[in-house]
């Protein structure tokens, strides 16, 4: 941490700082104007302004819409048994969620934006993740706001600018001014144009940084993941978690069974360190994928998706094993290159933000060598650097079963459709992360709680840093705890007195 000592002269001076423009910082800044239109606040933002967002972005734009706190409550504790949530705050956050559809409304409707139910990308009105754990009874409706990719995000940033709100761009979050003995904080140390600078908060900070997806040490020291590529913003290196460490900030949340939002089969560009989400919406199925020894090892066709790339083994939920099972490809064949874009265009960072395309037939890709081509299951099994005769068997063990119409990974009978119309096709599929939850400890204002248990004074914290979540993830509850911790953490900032 930096003293007050070190500081000779403050740089700015604001009431309320706020850390990250996603969903949790554009919600505080709303907050903190429309509690005290008087406020000054400022919002700093790593990226530069054409990727700014955050993971908020580039998400599926999913808001999950509760009519019965209780039902939501129980549902939360039962995804969350292995490692409890607090009750008192499930009490809390299961009563904001299931008044929160109005004030999102609001949002929409002060900047002409059109708020709807359902996902804006496919005919499912709700997404029922967990039914044995209470889903149906907790989830009234999955809403979201158009256009489809980046329309929440859109909305809540027309919302700030409409607001008297700064916000600086390229200006990352350095450290925090505190009181070394009582901590409290005073300010930030940031980075702008190439300068340190020193911004008073006279009422208080908020971290909405997001989390570590991007940063394969972190990656590799918390979650011991040899490989993992983020489908968010590539901005997302773990930085605020590092600072409330110094800060003296209690962690919890850093592995949640793996991450609760999923490691997704991903497709990586080779020029980017995001990737694309393999598409899950296919049309054919004459494709499978092998692991590291060359064997198919899961239901490929399976819903995942639909319980953020969970899977029960044993009665437990699990992440699903591309991540141990690298290096991974998809085998298919010309019925399935030309029927299924390989990739979800409605999000990820590559869609929504760098805005990169891929040709509806995949033929694009396969010019320019992403995807390989050869004309025998051999010739492709060669070009993958793979045993040859082993990838035949596979595929020919494959086939066989489609032509039996029993699976040993139990894909349904329609789903069976052989490897069998050349040319064929092999696309390496990598580890995809949506997002981290680990970060400070938090309660439901907002405040950071320090390794003593208590709140460490005028420090606040919102959004995927810190996140509540703690081990499986319902749809559509990330981007809502967003709007509720950022909502908490600024009006409970803006309301305390000035220090000093």
């Amino acid at each position: 941490m930096a003293s007050l000592n070190s500081v000779p002269a403050w740089d700015h001076e604001v009431d309320v700082l706020i850390c990250g423009f996603g969903m949790a910082g554009s919600s505080a800044a709303i907050e903190a104007i429309d509690t005290d239109p008087q406020a000054d606040v400022l919002i700093i933002e790593k990226m530069p302004e054409r990727y700014a967002g955050g993971n908020a972005r580039a998400s599926g734009q999913s808001l999950m819409i509760n009519k019965n706190p209780q039902a939501l409550k129980d549902y939360q504790r039962a995804m969350s048994q292995p490692n409890p949530i607090p009750e008192d705050m499930l009490d809390i956050w299961a009563d904001r969620m299931s008044k929160l559809e109005p004030w999102i409304q609001a949002r929409a409707e002060e900047v002409g934006a059109r708020f709807i139910k359902g996902t804006g990308f496919s005919e499912r009105e709700a997404v029922l993740e967990f039914p044995e754990f209470g889903a149906r009874e907790a989830v009234a409706y999955t809403s979201t706001i158009l256009p489809i990719p980046s329309g929440v995000w859109l909305a809540f940033k027309a919302n700030v600018d409409k607001r008297p709100v700064k916000v600086m761009y390229e200006t990352p979050l350095v450290d925090l001014v505190q009181d070394p003995d009582t901590l409290e904080v005073f300010g930030a140390i940031v980075e702008h144009q190439g300068k340190r600078a020193a911004i008073k908060a006279r009422r208080g900070v908020v971290i909405a940084v997001g989390g570590y997806e991007a940063n394969l040490e972190m990656q590799r020291n918390y979650c011991g993941y040899q490989e993992i590529h983020p489908l968010g913003t590539p901005g997302n290196t773990g930085d605020g978690i590092k600072i409330l460490q110094k800060a003296g900030a209690e962690l919890w949340h850093m592995r949640n069974n793996g991450q609760s939002g999923g490691i997704w089969p991903g497709i990586q560009h080779p020029d980017f360190q995001t990737v694309f989400m393999r598409n899950f919406f296919m049309q054919t199925f004459s494709w499978l994928e092998i692991c590291a020894d060359n064997q198919r090892f899961y239901n490929e066709t399976a819903e995942l998706q639909l319980t953020h790339y969970k899977e029960k083994k044993h009665g437990f939920f699990t992440d699903t094993p591309h991540i141990n099972a690298q290096p991974v490809h998809m085998i298919f064949d010309e019925e399935t290159r030309v029927n299924n874009c390989l990739i979800v265009k409605a999000f990820t960072w590559n869609v929504a933000t760098e805005q990169l395309d891929w040709s509806e037939d995949n033929s694009a890709e396969v010019e320019k060598g992403w995807i390989l081509k050869a004309d025998s299951i051999a010739e492709l099994a060669a070009k993958m650097g793979r045993d040859p005769a082993a990838v035949e068997a596979t595929v020919a063990k494959y086939n066989a079963a489609c032509a039996k119409g029993e699976d040993e990974f139990g894909r349904h009978p329609a789903t069976l459709q052989p490897i069998a119309k050349g040319p064929f096709y092999a696309l390496k599929i990598v580890p995809a992360v949506v997002c981290t939850s680990g970060g400070g400890k938090r309660n439901m204002e907002g405040e950071v709680i320090g390794t003593n248990g208590k709140p460490i004074p005028r420090l606040y914290e919102a959004g995927e840093c810190g996140s509540m979540f703690s081990h499986l993830y319902q749809n559509g509850c990330y981007l809502t705890e967003a709007m509720i911790s950022g909502r908490a953490a600024a009006k409970n900032a803006v309301s305390l007195k000035a220090w000093g």
